[in-house]
């Protein structure tokens, strides 16, 4: 027996594989994109639960003249055990689709005749609350149900749903205007950087501490030496002026707290006991309470003299801000949203907030909790200084020599300043340690690292439309961290 066989012919594998799915096409060509049969009623109920879910604060409408005319209603739920509207006799039908009748809802005849068989008060309310419904609904509807106009006169004695009432959009407040500040004086006299500064109540001249360890007193008006003070044997770090009695209150790197009496220029009182070198001092407004902070870490409070409970805030250079409880004794709450040391803490003096400064960005905070208002970014430089006045101007200055002006409310940077050292500075001394302003909020006074103390004031030439707000809101900007 003789066997022929036949050669196969060999394809290559993407020949193969365009055959085999060209079969399967063929074989399923038949139903490829075809729809699938709708079922009555699986869509039926569907439209049912859809109706149900947006429509149901409205649907349970009072039952109506009209209505016991035409037949009696269904007064318990208007739905079946399926969960779908059952069919009553009310003559307006609301349509989701032009083909789909689903639950029927009362015609404006309806509603007129229910307005006129109740007492007036009930008359209003109810007829109010269906009209506002109705006309939500045919709002809603098809446009041939769109060319029936609402029912605004029955609309007067009552609210609409609250289900069916739009929620305004939330907007970002528009920042005041404030008009540009601007350098008009440059007191020179310190041998040493400039650290604090502070104005007596009455307005009449101000007070400047600095690392040549000596204490100045400024007149305002003129800018001229009046007293210098020396006791300090390092640098004055802070100083404070009571409006209480005529006390100076110091703090420096010695460690050491000094009362000095004004009346005789000389010191009456020490505070011992911080361990390290004492960085800043604050006096409460309105009691006899002296809080100093320093580098041993610690916050002293000294000289309670009342029983009143103050609300004392302190930063630190471990990135928090303690809020302290002084008749218990210990920390209220403590705020850790800063990632960087906490240099400047200012208090609103109107508002019950205060602000914080740290090379991250400024923060605003309600007291007495310590709740976070808002973020204050832009100033990207390690912030030694914050300060505020009454119009919602808040400044903060920069160890790079820079001052920012902000608007309070809504965080708006209007302004930067970067004024130039004084001739045989370098360029690296224009940095902002300390400023305030005066009692009558018209002059901003800075403490810099060129020796200087600059008095800067508002531009009265200034108008709106000279320098225009350029408000444009980030509404990512009020993050919660």
């Amino acid at each position: 027996m003789f066997l022929f066989l036949q050669e196969v012919q060999k394809h290559s594998v993407h020949t193969l594989v365009f055959r085999s799915l060209k079969r399967t096409h063929d074989m399923f060509v038949s139903d490829h994109a075809k729809a699938v049969a709708l079922d009555d009623q699986s869509y039926k109920m569907k439209m049912a639960v859809k109706m149900r879910a947006e429509y149901k604060p409205v649907l349970h409408m009072p039952v109506l003249k009209e209505g016991r005319e035409r037949g009696p209603l269904h007064t318990s739920d208007p739905y079946g055990p399926l969960g779908y509207p059952l069919n009553t006799d009310i003559s307006v039908r609301v349509a989701l689709t032009a083909d789909t009748q689903m639950q029927k809802m009362p015609s404006e005849a309806g509603v007129h005749s229910m307005a006129l068989a109740l007492p007036p008060a009930q008359a209003r309310q109810e007829a109010s609350r269906t009209a506002a419904s109705v006309a939500e609904i045919h709002r809603h509807a098809g446009a041939a149900e769109r060319s029936h106009p609402p029912l605004h006169s029955l609309m007067e004695g009552g609210t609409k749903s609250s289900a069916l009432v739009p929620r305004k959009a939330p907007t970002m407040p528009k920042p005041q205007w404030h008009p540009p500040w601007k350098l008009y004086r440059v007191i020179s006299g310190h041998l040493g950087w400039v650290r604090s500064i502070a104005v007596e109540p009455g307005n009449q001249w101000f007070v400047t501490g600095s690392a040549d360890r000596t204490i100045k007193i400024w007149d305002l008006a003129s800018g001229k030496l009046k007293l210098s003070l020396t006791g300090h044997i390092s640098t004055v770090r802070g100083v404070a002026v009571s409006t209480r009695s005529p006390y100076l209150f110091s703090c420096g790197e010695d460690k050491q707290v000094k009362c000095w009496d004004l009346e005789y220029n000389k010191v009456i009182r020490h505070y011992h006991g911080h361990l390290s070198a004492v960085y800043d001092i604050d006096l409460h407004p309105t009691i006899d309470v002296l809080v100093t902070c320093s580098r041993d870490a610690s916050a002293r409070v000294w000289d309670i003299r009342s029983k009143a409970n103050p609300q004392v805030v302190t930063g630190s250079h471990d990135t928090t801000i303690r809020l302290w409880d002084l008749v218990a004794g210990k920390t209220r709450a403590t705020l850790t949203n800063h990632k960087k040391s906490v240099r400047a803490l200012v208090l609103h003096p109107r508002q019950y907030t205060f602000a914080s400064g740290s090379p991250d960005n400024i923060k605003q905070w309600k007291c007495p909790d310590g709740n976070f208002i808002q973020n204050l970014s832009g100033h990207n430089a390690i912030i030694n200084t914050l300060a505020v006045n009454s119009d919602g101007v808040l400044v903060s200055g920069a160890d790079n020599g820079t001052i920012h002006m902000w608007d309070w409310r809504t965080g708006y940077n209007f302004q930067r300043i970067h004024a130039a050292v004084q001739p045989g500075s370098l360029d690296s001394e224009s940095g902002i340690f300390a400023c305030v302003f005066d009692q009558s909020e018209s002059r901003l006074i800075t403490a810099e690292a060129d020796k200087t103390i600059k008095v800067y004031k508002e531009d009265d030439t200034a108008t709106e439309e000279s320098h225009p707000v350029n408000w444009k809101p980030e509404i990512l900007k009020r993050k919660r961290f």
